[in-house]
C-alpha cells in the first residue's frame, strides 16, 4: 500500500462520519449494523487495510487501520467496534495456510469473517483435521460475515489434551442466533454461533502456539511485515482502539453540550464559563491523548522492527499489552469524566453522550481489556519470571 492508499481510505472514512452519526440511534435500535454502513466502509477500502496483497488487500501500516477504527467509533460506538473486529479479521486469515485463504478468497477477495475466540467449544482430532461442536457467544457483525473463526481447545481420539486452536468455517457449517440484546453496544448485533459436528480440515486451523511464536504457515505467501506481527499485540489493541474512538466521541459531544448549557441550580450560570468544567476537559483529553499515543507509539514501534527484519524484543511485547489495558482504562476514566460533568439532560434517550458512556463500558468487559492479568505478565517479565500466555 502507498501512502496516498492510506491517506485515501482515512479520507473515505471521514467523509462518512456525519451520516454515520445520524445513523447511531437506528444502529442501536435495530441491534445491528445497517446493511448500508457496511457497504460504505467497504466501498472506501476499509476492510481491505489489513488484508494480503495477495489477494487484492493494501497491507497497510497498523496504525493506519487504528486511525481508522478511532475515526469510526467516535461517530458511533457500535459501527467502530463491528469495524474493528471484522476489519482485523483479514490479517488474521493471512496467517492460515495459504489453502484457506484461497478457499475464503479464491472467488470473492470482499468475503468478510466474524470471530468469537474464547474457548467455548471442543475439537476432536480426526483423519485430515477436526470435528468441531459448540456454541460461542459475542460474534460482533456476524450478520455481515460468511465465514467465521471460532476458538477451542483441541484433543485426541483418548480426550488429552493437545493444543489450542482458531478453527475457520464457511457459514454452511453454523448457524447465527439472534440472542444480543445489552445495554451497551447494542448495535453490534454480536449473537452466538453454534456449530454441531461440523468437519474442519487441517489447513482451515491455525495453533496458538504458531501465533504465539510469530511463524505461521501463511507467512509463505505473505512475507510482508505486517504478518510477522505478535496476535496478542494486534489483536488486543483491536479491541482498545475503538473504545479510545468513543472516548474521544464523548468529549467532542461534551464540549458541544457545554459550549450552550446553562445550569439552572448555579443562577444560570453558562457552563463555559465554570472553571472545574474546564479542569475537567482538560483532564479527559489528556487521559485519551495519553491512551492513543502509547497504543500508536508501541504498533508502530514493533511494525517498523518488522519492517528492519529485527528480532520483536519479548519485552516490547508485554509493554503493548500493559499499555493496551491501560488505553483502555484511561479512555473509561475520560469517559467517567465527560458524562458526570454532563448534567441531566444528557441521560435523555438519543443523546450521544450517554451512549458513549454504555459503549465504552460495554467495550471495557471484553476479556482482552483484563489490566491485573496483563500487568502480572508485565511483572513477570520485568522480574524475569516465566511469563505464560499466548495472547502476548
Amino acid at each position: 500500500m502507498t501512502d496516498q492508499d492510506g491517506r485515501g481510505v482515512l479520507a473515505g472514512v471521514r467523509e462518512l462520519l456525519p451520516v454515520l452519526r445520524e445513523r447511531a440511534q437506528e444502529t442501536e435500535d435495530a441491534r445491528r449494523i445497517p446493511d448500508e454502513s457496511i457497504k460504505s466502509l467497504q466501498e472506501t477500502g476499509f476492510f481491505k487495510l489489513l488484508q494480503p496483497k495477495t489477494f487484492g488487500g493494501y497491507e497497510a501500516d497498523p496504525v493506519t487501520f487504528y486511525t481508522a477504527v478511532k475515526l469510526l467509533a467516535s461517530a458511533c460506538g457500535s459501527t467502530g467496534w463491528v469495524a474493528s473486529i471484522l476489519g482485523v479479521h483479514p490479517w488474521h486469515l493471512g496467517l492460515f495456510e495459504p489453502q484457506a485463504q484461497q478457499d475464503v478468497w479464491g472467488e470473492d477477495v470482499d468475503v468478510r469473517i466474524s470471530s468469537s475466540y474464547a474457548p467455548m467449544g471442543k475439537a476432536t482430532v480426526v483423519d485430515g483435521g477436526y470435528r468441531l461442536t459448540g456454541r460461542w457467544s459475542f460474534s460482533s457483525g456476524c450478520d455481515h460475515a460468511t465465514w467465521v473463526f471460532l476458538g477451542a481447545p483441541a484433543f485426541d481420539a483418548e480426550g488429552r489434551p493437545v493444543d489450542f486452536c482458531t478453527y475457520l468455517l464457511p457459514i454452511s457449517d453454523y448457524r447465527i442466533e439472534d440472542v444480543w440484546d445489552t445495554v451497551g453496544l447494542s448495535g453490534t448485533g454480536s449473537n452466538d454461533i453454534i456449530v454441531e459436528d461440523a468437519f474442519v480440515p487441517a489447513h482451515r486451523a491455525l495453533s496458538f502456539q504458531a501465533t504465539s511464536k510469530c511463524r505461521t504457515p501463511g507467512q509463505r505467501i505473505n512475507p510482508g511485515p505486517l504478518f510477522k506481527l505478535p496476535y496478542g499485540s494486534v489483536h488486543p489493541s483491536t479491541i482498545t482502539a475503538p473504545i479510545i474512538g468513543m472516548a474521544q466521541g464523548a468529549y467532542e459531544a461534551h464540549v458541544e453540550h457545554q459550549r450552550n448549557r446553562v445550569r439552572a441550580a448555579y443562577m444560570g450560570e453558562q457552563s463555559k464559563e465554570d472553571p472545574f468544567a474546564k479542569v475537567r476537559v482538560a483532564e479527559a483529553a489528556s487521559e485519551i491523548d495519553a491512551a492513543w499515543l502509547q497504543l500508536t507509539r508501541n504498533i508502530d514501534e514493533l511494525y517498523q522492527l518488522a519492517c528492519r527484519g529485527e528480532k520483536l524484543p519479548f519485552a516490547t511485547r508485554l509493554r503493548v499489552r500493559r499499555d493496551q489495558v491501560r488505553g483502555t482504562e484511561r479512555a473509561i476514566a475520560a469517559v467517567d469524566r465527560l458524562f458526570e460533568n454532563s448534567g441531566g439532560r444528557a441521560l435523555k434517550r438519543g443523546t450521544p453522550i450517554q451512549r458513549f458512556w454504555r459503549d465504552a463500558h460495554a467495550g471495557r468487559v471484553h476479556a482482552a481489556n483484563d489490566p491485573e492479568r496483563a500487568y502480572i505478565m508485565y511483572g513477570n517479565g520485568e522480574f524475569g519470571v516465566p511469563v505464560e500466555n499466548a495472547i502476548v
